[in-house]
């Protein structure tokens, strides 16, 4: 549940600092790395997709660290057992490597799965979860994460993430060029090789940002999609009323938030900004989705 907003989070993080970089290094250096239009695409997409493959590989470890998850290397009681065993078994049944299994401190019912490679991927539920839901409750959850491993989610998303970075990058040079032409004489009129002005780095950040955000409401609208795959996959590893009373009683606790935490730092309120914010499509409609298949 948690998976897509951190991975969104450090991609824009990585892509914000990876264009700061780069036009450090071309204002320092003299060198015009963006040229027409053409070579501002390639330039973007090298940018966008290293951005994105960077956020993926780094998603474990990031993950490990933010949310203080603690590695079940040897199970110290029967829970414990109970999860490794069990994500051990969904694991075997959906063809994939064994995950690492781990739980993080927190009051909210919240799981997720991520990792680069589905055969070494990370599962990791919070305490939580395991305090408010029931065993059967609790397997439907873990099944609904290793579904999203078996799935590739992470990996297509990836790389969809990677196309949207292309553009990000790609227009915010665009309005960056706009604006410099406008303010400077020094503005790249056709990459003749000038150098771009202060005006040209300072909206280009601005806009790369702006742009960004726009960026993940169509990653988000994908998550969306994901999930009722992940649903149905939950529902064939731990039983289809066992996923729809572990959503049921997700739609009984007000503890899980729908919107990444970078796009609730901005207090969006309207209803339907907010239904395009979320990473997950609202609980009735997954329920629906399951019961409508049965």
């Amino acid at each position: 549940m948690m998976r897509v907003g951190m991975f969104l989070a450090t991609n824009m993080a990585v892509m914000i600092v990876l264009g700061i970089v780069m036009s450090i290094l071309s204002r320092v250096f003299g060198i015009n790395l963006s040229g027409g239009n053409a070579a501002l695409l390639v330039y973007s997409a090298v940018l966008g997709f290293v951005g994105s493959l960077i956020s993926l590989f780094m998603s474990k470890s990031s993950a490990k660290r933010s949310m203080r998850v603690q590695i079940i290397e040897t199970p110290s009681n029967k829970t414990e057992q109970w999860l490794v065993d069990t994500v051990t078994r969904q694991a075997e049944a959906a063809g994939i490597g064994m995950p690492e299994v781990g739980i993080f401190n927190a009051p909210e019912s919240n799981a997720f799965a991520t990792g680069w490679n589905k055969n070494k991927a990370l599962v990791a539920v919070s305490t939580g979860l395991m305090n408010d839901m029931s065993q059967n409750e609790v397997e439907a959850v873990l099944a609904h994460e290793v579904s999203h491993v078996a799935n590739g989610d992470m990996v297509t998303m990836t790389l969809i993430q990677g196309v949207m970075n292309t553009f990000v990058f790609f227009f915010a040079s665009l309005v960056g060029r706009f604006i410099d032409q406008a303010i400077s004489s020094r503005g790249d009129q056709g990459g003749g090789g000038r150098r771009h002005g202060f005006g040209y780095y300072i909206t280009r950040t601005i806009a790369q940002t702006l742009f960004g955000f726009l960026a993940n409401i169509l990653v988000m609208w994908f998550s969306r999609r994901r999930e009722y795959r992940a649903d149905e996959g939950g529902a064939e590893l731990a039983g289809r009323e066992n996923m729809v009373a572990a959503l049921e009683r997700l739609r009984g606790s007000d503890g899980r938030a729908e919107m990444p935490s970078q796009l609730q730092a901005f207090g969006i309120s309207s209803s339907h900004v907010k239904k395009l914010a979320r990473t997950h499509p609202a609980l009735e409609d997954r329920i629906a989705a399951l019961n409508n298949q049965s």
